[in-house]
């Protein structure tokens, strides 16, 4: 999958409530996913590197929103 990284960089400044909301009840925190999608904008969105908890957290919480 080719990732937009103008809209995961969108996603994490200007719509972090809504990541905030979709993390609510899980017991994972926003940092977590803010910062998974932080990783994946400094490795020019290759999903390739992520760990399998990471990939985990793209899958639920940062595929849904982009």
């Amino acid at each position: 999958m080719e990732l937009d990284l103008e809209k995961l960089r969108h996603l994490i400044n200007k719509r972090a409530a809504e990541i905030e909301k979709s993390v609510a009840g899980t017991g994972y925190l926003p940092k977590t996913v803010i910062g998974v999608a932080t990783f994946l904008l400094d490795n020019e969105g290759d999903i390739d590197l992520l760990t399998s908890k990471q990939q985990v957290t793209f899958e639920r919480f940062l595929r849904p929103l982009l």
